[in-house]
């Protein structure tokens, strides 16, 4: 089986509602940021999706709701 893109995986769990869980691997690629930058994230609050193995996955959709949060504290302060 082929390896599915992002986008790929979004359409097709569209229809129930869900989103795909990204790796820490592809979060650093979506914001161009290192995995050190990514670990301050989550230090930081960045929403982790718990797993039943090593690693962790972040929804995509609460991660931008939670830097748009920290953008508007950041405004207001």
């Amino acid at each position: 089986m082929a390896t599915q893109t992002l986008a790929e995986r979004t359409e097709i769990l569209a229809p129930t509602g869900l989103s795909p869980l990204l790796t820490t691997a592809q979060l650093m690629a979506r914001y161009g940021v290192s995995n050190w930058t990514v670990n301050e994230w989550v230090k930081a609050g960045c929403p982790v999706e718990p797993t039943a193995f090593r690693g962790r996955r972040f929804d995509l959709a609460a991660v931008q709701a939670w830097m748009a949060e920290r953008s508007e504290q950041r405004l207001t302060a």
